[in-house]
């Protein structure tokens, strides 16, 4: 059964529940978490699955908050940038899954802390009942064009790991950090609004046929195969390409059913599922294109050449700068 968990009411279910139990945090939104909690449920009826949905950066608090007393689990779903924080921190289970010879050392830890799941490029989203691929912006760049002005919606960035990603990017990508903080306070100037959530992101888009905004190729997919949401978008050359993970808690309170449910939804067969499903890009290296959906089979990604161990150990004082002298920053002009 579908639902929505908070932590008391986590906490209580902990303590009282008939069944085992597994705790998932994570970002990946309803739709996956559902689906994968009802599918591992079904293989084992003896287990409870119950998920808190949050942005990765509010997972990445909740489990710093809990390190001296665990609630969760697993932890599925943020940018590389992100769990290797975590990792230097102390926060995660050293684990190897079956399948660790299949994925390249950039994405993963060295110490098996956590491993990369999926890879997923950073795109520019329109809805396609006002915008084309060729009307639409193609480059970052084109972002700051006097046409779209007050037309870009774009996600509340600090509690979110995809748009600190982007930030982060568009600061590494420019000649020195002071360009890139002035860059972003152009963008900033044109942006229009900044939606709390990705959902309320995705309704503004939905019934503004005029706004673009930034966002993760796969889920600009999804909201359109299983939505049917009027969604499209370009691929920029040069753009950011997330690596996106999972791990196991530090003391999990369940770290058998911790690792099993990290098994079950990192299967070859899940994998292949979750790329049909979800539009989600494997970064396993032993499933080849054949297998994946034509349409991500097909897509050209142009990935920008980052240096994640530097991106990892600047991200907080780049998106503290942003909120300083870019979002804050416009409130004193």
């Amino acid at each position: 059964m579908h639902r929505w968990i908070f932590f008391a009411t986590a906490v209580l279910a902990m303590g009282c529940s008939p069944r085992d139990v597994v705790v998932v945090y994570s970002p990946h939104g309803p739709d996956i978490l559902g689906d994968y909690e009802r599918e591992f449920e079904a293989a084992h009826p003896e287990v409870d699955v119950q998920y808190l949905e949050m942005s990765s950066r509010e997972v990445y608090n909740r489990i710093s908050s809990e390190r001296n007393r665990p609630a969760a689990d697993v932890w599925w779903g943020a940018p590389s940038t992100m769990f290797a924080q975590a990792a230097a921190d102390g926060l995660l289970e050293p684990y190897r899954p079956t399948w660790a010879e299949h994925v390249e050392d950039g994405f993963k830890d060295p110490g098996d802390r956590w491993y990369a799941t999926y890879r997923s490029p950073l795109a520019i989203m329109f809805n396609k009942n006002g915008l084309t691929k060729e009307t639409a912006p193609k480059t970052w760049d084109e972002l700051l064009a006097p046409e779209w002005h007050g037309k870009i919606s774009l996600r509340s960035p600090l509690p979110s790991g995809t748009m600190r990603t982007f930030i982060c990017a568009m600061i590494a990508r420019a000649p020195s950090e002071d360009e890139g903080i002035a860059w972003l306070k152009r963008l900033h100037a044109a942006t229009g609004e900044y939606p709390e959530t990705p959902g309320m992101l995705f309704d503004h888009i939905k019934r503004n046929e005029d706004r673009v905004s930034v966002w993760l190729l796969s889920d600009v997919v999804m909201q359109y195969v299983k939505h049917g949401y009027p969604f499209d978008c370009n691929v920029p050359p040069g753009t950011p390409v997330l690596t996106d993970g999972i791990a196991i808690v530090k003391d999990a309170p369940h770290p058998e059913l911790a690792k099993a449910f990290y098994e079950f939804v990192t299967t070859r067969e899940a994998l292949v599922n979750q790329a049909a499903r979800y539009a989600k890009m494997p970064a396993r290296g032993d499933l080849p294109k054949e297998v994946l959906p034509p349409r991500l089979a097909a897509q050209s990604i142009d990935g920008m050449d980052i240096d994640w161990q530097h991106f990892a150990e600047n991200e907080k004082a780049w998106c503290e700068r942003w909120k300083r002298e870019v979002y804050e920053g416009d409130a004193d002009e």
